[in-house]
C-alpha cells in the first residue's frame, strides 16, 4: 500500500492503523505536539478537555498518520508504541504522587497542635464519651491547616469511632501569640440528626 502519511485529509489510512490510540488518550496535549495534532491542545479547554481524551483516543491514529510523514506503517506502530508506554509510566508516576501526597497531608495533619488538641478532648470529654464510648479512636482528618508567624487557622474534619456509635468531629481553631484556641467543637454521629457541641468545656 502507498504511503500516504502527511498528506493531510487526503491521507489513506491504513486499516491496522484505525484503533484505539493509548498515547494520545493518556499524553493528550503532549502526545498531540509530538505528533503534528495541535487540536489536542483544546484538552486546555475548560468542559471540552473530558471529551477531547477519548475523541483522541479514538481518532489519535488517524490524525497522526495525516499530520506527520512516517517511514512506513510499522515505523508509526513502533512510535505510538513507545507514546502508550510514556502514557502508562506517566499515568502510574501520577497515582504514586497523588498516594503519596495523601499520605504526606495525613501525616502532617495528624501531627499538628489542633489534631492533638481534638484527640485530648474527645477522650476527656463527658458529651463525646457518652455519645460514643470509650475508647474513643480517631481516624484520618481532613480539612485545612494555615499559619502566618504566631497567627493560624484550622478547620478540620475527623472521623471518631466508638463501641457505641461512629461519628464525625469538627473544629474551628484559631492560632494568636504562637497559642491554639478552639472555637468551635461539634460532634456529629452517624445516624443522628443535628451535633453536639463540645465545645462548652473548652473554654
Amino acid at each position: 500500500m502507498e504511503n500516504t502519511s502527511g498528506q493531510g485529509v487526503a491521507a489513506v489510512i491504513p486499516p491496522e492503523l484505525d484503533r484505539w490510540n493509548w498515547g494520545a488518550f493518556l499524553l493528550n496535549w503532549i502526545w498531540g505536539i509530538g505528533n503534528n495534532t495541535y487540536i489536542a491542545l483544546l484538552m486546555f479547554v475548560p468542559g471540552v478537555n473530558l471529551v477531547m481524551l477519548f475523541v483522541l483516543g479514538f481518532k489519535g491514529s488517524k490524525w497522526a498518520w495525516r499530520n506527520k510523514r512516517w517511514q512506513d506503517v510499522d515505523h508509526f506502530k513502533r512510535v505510538q508504541r513507545r507514546w502508550a508506554i510514556a502514557g502508562v509510566i506517566a499515568f502510574i508516576a501520577m497515582i504514586g504522587f497523588g498516594v503519596g501526597m495523601f499520605f504526606v497531608i495525613t501525616a502532617v495533619l495528624k501531627g499538628s497542635e489542633p489534631y492533638k488538641m481534638v484527640v485530648m478532648e474527645l477522650q476527656t470529654n463527658k458529651s463525646a464519651i457518652d455519645a460514643l464510648g470509650t475508647p474513643i479512636d480517631t481516624g484520618n482528618p481532613s480539612g485545612n491547616i494555615e499559619t502566618s508567624g504566631p497567627k493560624g487557622k484550622a478547620d478540620l474534619e475527623i472521623p471518631a469511632t466508638g463501641p457505641k456509635a461512629k461519628g464525625t468531629v469538627y473544629l474551628d481553631a484559631t492560632r494568636d501569640l504562637g497559642a491554639w484556641k478552639i472555637n468551635r467543637l461539634e460532634l456529629e454521629i452517624q445516624g443522628r440528626p443535628g451535633r453536639i457541641n463540645l465545645g462548652d468545656a473548652v473554654r
